[in-house]
Parts: structure tokens; C-alpha cells; sequence
């Protein structure tokens, strides 16, 4: 190459004297040049490789910097999911602390610390990918925790996907992210049609094991048809009927043609799904109505804000949650419900919502995944969170091949009244209850 660049100087220089010839002179200058521009093209190539081979090398370490593992995660601290982005950030430091403080994650006979790098995704999906493509890309980070929601959740998870970069989230519930046929996404909550199945097998367990007849209405947003979906699952998998199928209106506010079915056809278990005015509807109208019905399951349906609204009209109302402080679970790092909620409280001044306790629980995941892989290598460590079969003192999980967990059932609370004081008594799973359910609901003219 050395001889082609100096015949290619030696002709592009021609044109000196008529003849197109050089003195002996001449050409002893254009080849000291010609070496000089060599040595500074070679000083040049090895600067530049050592600049790519520090930048590789920063990359690296930012995943596993000396004893730190570095966890990303984009979490809403402003905008319109802000409250529940900080309960989610909440649990996942408290998380870290704690496995921190018990020696940390073990991985090839050495300890490691978890650190996670937070960026604020403003609530927004755009801002979110975004954010999720700048840990992967700038910063090296190699591990991911899911952000609040299931719309940020569905945006992040292309780019992780596309990277290839292992993420464990805990609350994204929408079905839709688990039928994508991502290999990378791991969530550790129950997903939306979860919600409320676990009122059809409590039914049906109440019915000596036989089927029941299913009642239900439903808002027509997404995460409804999930919960709607669930039920219709659970319907065909116990043998069930759904004798009333009904979209809820619009406006929430009138299902009173809904209980009128009811009233005439005597369902089993009657569904409602609404979110919170739907729920305060139903409670409102079954109240009016005097509607009789052996079990009624809702979304939304806070015990304190029924109680608020309709006092003792809402007992005995079911109502599913993610998770409650008086389940039984149990692991080595939090103890039970009742502990974690104590040490919680401690740290942040307020007790956790479920949002908190799933959080936490992902970091769990990830510690068991790590010392189960004895590696850092991304692939690695996704499979060994693919084999995740766990109890934490959030609940049991478990991944199926598209990463939902299917180990954990939904709670269901009952609401239950002393006097005026009405509270959440959880009732089910019944393996795992603090409580036993009232049922059938006593009739109205009993009450």
C-alpha cells in the first residue's frame, strides 16, 4: 500500500519542468513528506482505538462496576403517575438497601451491591423509551426495572426487547404485554385478567366444586375487557355459564338494567368492573335495588371509599388488590406482609400501597436470578430469571414462557363493617386468607 500511496504522489505531482520529470532532490523531498504524513496517519488509527477500547471499557463497567451491579429504571417522578412513581421508587430502594445491608448478591464467591440509576420519565411513553434507549446505550446499563404503568411499561419494552437487555417490572399488568412474545420481560405482578378469576374458583369452591351461574358487567376500557377476558377464561375452565354479558355505559352511572337481570335470572356470583365510579354505582344501585346475589367481585372498589360513600351498604362487596400486609407469605430479606409494611412505614412515614410491595419483590427476582446464573452475562442471567419459582413476602412467582407470573392469584378483600367502621378483610386465596369469607351475602331483608 506504501509503494501504491507514494506512485500516487509521484504522478498527482507531475508537472513540473516540460518534460513531467523530477530532480533526485525533488523526489527525496516528497518522500520524507510522504513518511511524515505516514507516522501522523499511524499515531492518529492507535489514539483513535484507544479511545474506542476506554469507551468499551466504560460500557462494561457501567453494569458491573468493581462490587456494583447497576440496575436502570425510567420512574415517573412528575407529571400524572408522580404519586404511585414514588411508591414504586420507594420499594425498589428499599429493596436494595436491605439486600445490601444482608450481603448483597453472591456471583462467582464474590458480593455485590445493587445501585440503580433513575432517570424521571415525566409520565410520558415517548420520554420513556427514550430514557430506556439512553441507560442501554449511554450509560451500559445491562439490567433493567420496569417503570409505573402498563402504557410506559408497553413503551419501554421494545427497546429493551430490541437490546436484548433482561427487564424485571411490577406494574405493568395489561395483558397485551404478554402476548408479543417478548423474551426479555419478566413482571412479577398479576396481570389484568388475573383480577378477578380468582372470584369464579371461590364460587365454585363455595358450590362444593361444581359450576356456577356468572353475572357480569364491564366499562369498555382496555384494562376492563383484561379483567372481562380473565373471567370468560375461568368461566370455560370450570365449566361455568355466563348467563349476563353486559357492557357497562359510558358515563358509569346507571346499570340498573344489568340488576334487573340479575334479579330475574339468580346468578352465583355477579362481576363488575368500572373502575371507581363504576364500583360506587353498582354498590349504590344493588343497595336501591335490594338486588340478592350469594357473592358480588369488583375492581376499584377501596373499602374506605365505599364505606365513605354508602356506609354499610358496600359490606360484603369483594374486591381485588395485588397484595395486603396480612397475607402469610413469607422470604429471608422482608418476613411477612405485616414486617415489610413495618419497616416500610419506618423508612418513608407512610404505609405501603401494593405499588411498594411489588416494586420490592423485583428486586428480589433479580438477586435469585443473579446467584442462580453465577454470571453477569446478559443471556445468562435471562435464563435464569426465566426459571424464577420463588415465595417472597409479596407472593409466589413463577414466569410463564411469555413472562407474566402465574404463581401468584389476585387478593380478594371482603369488605367488613363493626358499627360504622368498615375495613378490608382479605379472604382469598383461601390458602393464604386472614379472614373467612362471609357467604352467601346475607339477603337484604336480613340485613
Amino acid at each position: 500500500m506504501w509503494v501504491t500511496m507514494v506512485s500516487i504522489g509521484y504522478r498527482c505531482s507531475s508537472g513540473i519542468g516540460l518534460s513531467g520529470e523530477r530532480t533526485i532532490d525533488e523526489l527525496k523531498i516528497n518522500h520524507d513528506m510522504e513518511e511524515k504524513m505516514l507516522k501522523i496517519f499511524h499515531k492518529t488509527l492507535v489514539t483513535t482505538v484507544s479511545v474506542v477500547a476506554l469507551m468499551a471499557t466504560a460500557v462494561t463497567q457501567a453494569r458491573v462496576d468493581g462490587d456494583t451491579i447497576t440496575l436502570g429504571a425510567a420512574v415517573s417522578e412528575t407529571g400524572k403517575y408522580s404519586t404511585n412513581g414514588k411508591h414504586t421508587r420507594n420499594g425498589y430502594n428499599l429493596a436494595v438497601k436491605r439486600i445490601n445491608e444482608m450481603g448483597g448478591v453472591t456471583v462467582g464467591g464474590k458480593s455485590y451491591k445493587f445501585k440503580i440509576t433513575y432517570y424521571d420519565d415525566e409520565s410520558n411513553s415517548g420520554r420513556a423509551a427514550q430514557l430506556a434507549e439512553r441507560l442501554i446505550k449511554q450509560d451500559g446499563v445491562k439490567y433493567m426495572l420496569g417503570p409505573y404503568s402498563s402504557g410506559l411499561t408497553k413503551a419501554i419494552a421494545p427497546v429493551t426487547e430490541e437490546n436484548k437487555i433482561p427487564m424485571v417490572e411490577a406494574n405493568g399488568a395489561s395483558r397485551s404485554l404478554f402476548t408479543k412474545g417478548y423474551k426479555y420481560l419478566f413482571a412479577v405482578l398479576s396481570a389484568a385478567n388475573q383480577y378477578l378469576e380468582v372470584a369464579i374458583d371461590l364460587a365454585v369452591e363455595k358450590n362444593g366444586g361444581k359450576p356456577v351461574k356468572i353475572a357480569m358487567a364491564f366499562e369498555q376500557d382496555a384494562f376492563s375487557q383484561d379483567v372481562r377476558l380473565g373471567i370468560v377464561e375461568a368461566a370455560e375452565r370450570t365449566s361455568s355459564d355466563i348467563i349476563i354479558d353486559d357492557k357497562l355505559p359510558k358515563e358509569l352511572n346507571d346499570m340498573a338494567a344489568t340488576l334487573a337481570k340479575v334479579k330475574a335470572t339468580r346468578p352465583d356470583v355477579l362481576v363488575v368492573s368500572g373502575h371507581s365510579k363504576g364500583a360506587l354505582t353498582a354498590i349504590r344501585q344493588i343497595s336501591e335495588m335490594k338486588v340478592d346475589v350469594p357473592m358480588l367481585a369488583m375492581t376499584h372498589c377501596d373499602a374506605s371509599k365505599l364505606a365513605k360513600q354508602h356506609g354499610k351498604k358496600s359490606e360484603y362487596a369483594l374486591c381485588a388488590a395485588q397484595w395486603h400486609k396480612s397475607l402469610s407469605y413469607s422470604d429471608g430479606f422482608f418476613g411477612d406482609g405485616k414486617k415489610f409494611d413495618s419497616d416500610f412505614t419506618s423508612e418513608y412515614g407512610y404505609a405501603p400501597p401494593y405499588q411498594a410491595a411489588e416494586s420490592a419483590a423485583a428486586l428480589l427476582v433479580w438477586k435469585a436470578a443473579f446467584e442462580r446464573a453465577n454470571s453477569f452475562d446478559t443471556e445468562k442471567v435471562r435464563d435464569a430469571l426465566a426459571l424464577t419459582d420463588m415465595q417472597t413476602f409479596y407472593g409466589n412467582i413463577k414466569f410463564s414462557s411469555a413472562g407474566q407470573n402465574i404463581a401468584k392469584p389476585m387478593v380478594l378483600f371482603q369488605v367488613r363493617c363493626e358499627g360504622d367502621e368498615c375495613e378490608n378483610r382479605v379472604v382469598a386465596p383461601t390458602k393464604w386468607a386472614s379472614a373467612e369469607l362471609v357467604h352467601p351475602i346475607p339477603k337484604w331483608s336480613d340485613r
